[in-house]
């Protein structure tokens, strides 16, 4: 089955209260096409899942300064200070996770885990005393999985069954992403048919892709993104 969708009726199955992971590692991978339509569109007291803030009017920032976002789960925000600003005054709850530790969150949930055990940050600030187990003789910190209702996703190459190839460091995060959210939206400018790459390349199954949204070409907020045309 074809899932193909318009940019507006993909984005509107979105409701207002939505936890929304959004892929992207900086610029690569971040799905601008379909924030930017969630901009238009307007939901609100959304809570984004995303490696970074990206930066001002940029990205996931045109929704947090849209007054959109309640809580943003990120890794760093420090080339955003508008995003840094809005923490401070209380506009927006930002709860920081390591790089590594974020991703393992979102990968537990999708392989439908409910949390895993690790050493990692015990003794700092990030750790309460109930957060810790003792286990065969080891104290160690219990991270809790973390899925979404949606994910936003940005594909370099993508079938019309929503099986998908990504590039570059949109890899990072977003085969994790795509499995552990209830539904999943994805961009890309290069819509083909089944068979149009071999199926070895493909990074995300079609099992997981619920829309994709084709894009006639990238916009100046992509930056320097390029994609390799595929042989």
């Amino acid at each position: 089955m074809k899932k193909n969708r318009t940019l507006e009726n993909a984005i509107a199955a979105i409701p207002s209260g939505a936890v929304i992971m959004v892929g992207g590692f900086g610029n690569p991978g971040t799905p601008f096409t379909l924030i930017r339509e969630l901009v238009r569109q307007g939901q609100t007291d959304l809570t984004l899942i995303k490696n970074d803030a990206n930066e001002a009017a940029h990205g996931v920032s045109r929704l947090i300064e849209n007054g959109q976002v309640k809580k943003l789960i990120t890794t760093h925000i420090g080339l955003n200070k508008g995003v840094i600003d809005r923490m401070n005054q209380g506009d927006v709850e930002v709860q920081f996770h390591p790089q590594g530790m974020l991703a393992e969150k979102i990968r537990t949930a999708g392989a439908g885990s409910f949390g895993f055990l690790t050493d990692i940050g015990i003794d700092s600030e990030i750790t309460r005393p109930d957060d810790l187990l003792d286990w065969q003789g080891k104290t160690y910190k219990v991270e809790m999985a973390l899925s979404a209702d949606f994910a936003l996703l940005h594909a370099a190459h993508a079938d019309w069954l929503g099986n998908l190839v990504y590039q570059g460091s949109a890899i990072n995060f977003s085969p994790l992403m795509a499995m552990a959210a209830n539904h999943v939206i994805v961009e890309t400018p290069d819509l083909g048919a089944p068979g149009c790459f071999k199926p070895e390349q493909v990074h995300t199954p079609g099992a997981f892709v619920d829309s994709v949204v084709p894009l006639a070409s990238l916009t100046s907020d992509y930056g320097i993104l390029e994609h390799h045309v595929r042989r």
